[in-house]
């Protein structure tokens, strides 16, 4: 359990790979089914390492493949400054791909701050192939293109950063948040105008 301990003591950068570590080298086993296990909130990653290490431990590296945990990169705007950072799609969850037996069952279910599986009573239910291809891509898409950590309200104020009504102020008409767009009503010449901006065109004022 060295491996554990050794682990523990700092972040791994897993968001940078949407498999994560644990991807078993050589024949895959066409059994694997991916599995969520819910885990304390803010343990994330301290589940995937545990697991991980655990895998070499017990040697299941044939039973239990990849330990995903979904992120995005969002962009926070503050004080006029772009700030990148990791979120998670699924606070308190985990992504484990596993050939479902007893043992594999128990030893997933004993790790260190996990709280039990995603299922119907006692039994696991694991993910459908469409619901496991919507989160992969989800994680791929999400690494190309960062989101902003910015959430826009009907009628409220935003001052206009980029563009030709920059420095201009006006009140938020429209938010799109797939297209992380708003419609802007800005005072032009004495008359209010719509305008069509991104979100990292604007900033909230305070």
């Amino acid at each position: 359990m060295q491996e554990e301990e050794k682990n523990a003591g700092g972040e791994t950068p897993e968001a940078n790979s949407p498999g994560g570590e644990a991807a078993a080298e050589g024949p895959r086993n066409p059994n694997m089914k991916w599995y969520i296990i819910h885990s304390y909130s803010g343990f994330e990653r301290k589940v995937k390492e545990s697991l991980e290490s655990r895998v070499l431990a017990f040697g299941l590296q044939e039973k239990i493949g990849k330990v995903l945990i979904p992120t995005e990169a969002v962009t926070e705007v503050r004080g006029g400054k772009k700030y990148t950072s990791e979120r998670m799609f699924y606070p308190g969850y985990v992504l484990v791909e596993m050939d479902m037996d007893d043992h594999v069952w128990h030893v997933v279910k004993s790790t260190p701050r996990v709280t039990g599986f995603v299922g119907t009573g006692q039994q696991p239910t694991p993910l459908s192939e469409e619901e496991v291809q919507h989160i992969v891509y989800r994680v791929g898409e999400a690494k190309d293109k960062p989101k902003l950590k910015v959430k826009f309200e009907k009628n409220e104020t935003v001052r206009i950063t980029e563009g030709p009504f920059a420095s201009f102020t006006g009140i938020v008409d429209e938010v799109n948040e797939d297209r992380e767009t708003l419609k802007v009503m800005v005072t032009i010449f004495g008359r209010s105008t719509p305008v069509e901006l991104e979100f990292n065109q604007v900033e909230k004022t305070a």
